[in-house]
């Protein structure tokens, strides 16, 4: 077994917070580990990648081969773009739909998501709704890593383990924003497959996610809510335009 990781975003996400956690909870199933330096601008706003790989035999380079990523796991949605020729056919996307607009050209969200609807096999989730929910827009990268959780190979506590490890300098405080802002983002990235694998489409399911308050958001309620709203659009338009709030507990699977 070996997995293969493109890191993605732009400066002062924290891209090195994410390969922290991810690296240690490797090491701590006893998986062998390889992890290029983080490259690209070093000033906010600059794109920065990095490339992570773990397996359970010798790795013997840092870098993923083109066509062989499994997981581009990015905290910015264009930038899943600059690395898509790294996926492999069955890889998968996890991506922040917040966008930052760092360039005069920058594309119009619903267009970009309509391409990273073309993966596939994509998780996407509001970053910045969820990271305020948990307590402070700064926690979206902890965000990005709990959507990734299902597809990695480590259970939720170990991943817990080092977040609150990388965290447990800066206080109690600190570490309870960033576990909290990895539980939504692992909710709301199963919730959001749930609608998808429902037969929402993936636009469809980025609109709706964003208008749920993400402490509301129970996996479990997924392919519920799809099948309901298959059975009335009218409910989807009106969440979209923000006449409803209904939350996600109030939806029943259909008789």
């Amino acid at each position: 077994m070996q997995t293969n990781i493109i890191l993605a975003g732009v400066g002062g996400q924290g891209i090195l917070s994410i390969a922290y956690v991810i690296d240690n909870a490797a090491l701590d199933a006893g998986f062998h580990f390889k992890q290029a330096e983080v490259h690209g601008m070093a000033q906010r706003g600059g794109a920065v990648q990095s490339h992570l790989r773990y397996g359970d035999g010798p790795i013997h380079s840092d870098l993923v081969p083109t066509g062989r990523a499994d997981l581009v796991l990015s905290v910015e949605p264009l930038e899943v773009m600059r690395y898509w020729h790294y996926l492999s056919p069955d890889g998968w996307v996890v991506a922040s739909v917040t966008p930052y607009v760092n360039i005069p050209d920058y594309p119009e969200l619903d267009g970009l998501i309509e391409n990273l609807a073309e993966f596939g096999r994509v998780v996407l989730v509001d970053s910045s709704l969820i990271a305020r929910a948990a307590g402070n827009l700064r926690a979206q990268n902890m965000v990005v890593v709990g959507a990734a959780a299902p597809l990695l190979h480590f259970p939720d506590s170990t991943l817990e383990k080092y977040v609150e490890m990388l965290f447990a300098g800066k206080g109690q405080k600190t570490v309870d924003v960033n576990i909290r802002a990895f539980r939504l983002g692992r909710a709301a990235g199963l919730f959001f497959r749930g609608l998808v694998d429902g037969g929402l489409s993936i636009p469809d399911a980025v609109r709706l996610c964003r208008k749920i308050d993400p402490a509301t958001v129970d996996p479990a309620h997924g392919p519920a809510w799809a099948a309901a709203i298959h059975g009335d659009r009218q409910l989807l338009e009106q969440v979209l335009a923000g006449e409803s709030t209904v939350p996600c507990d109030r939806v029943a699977a259909p008789a």
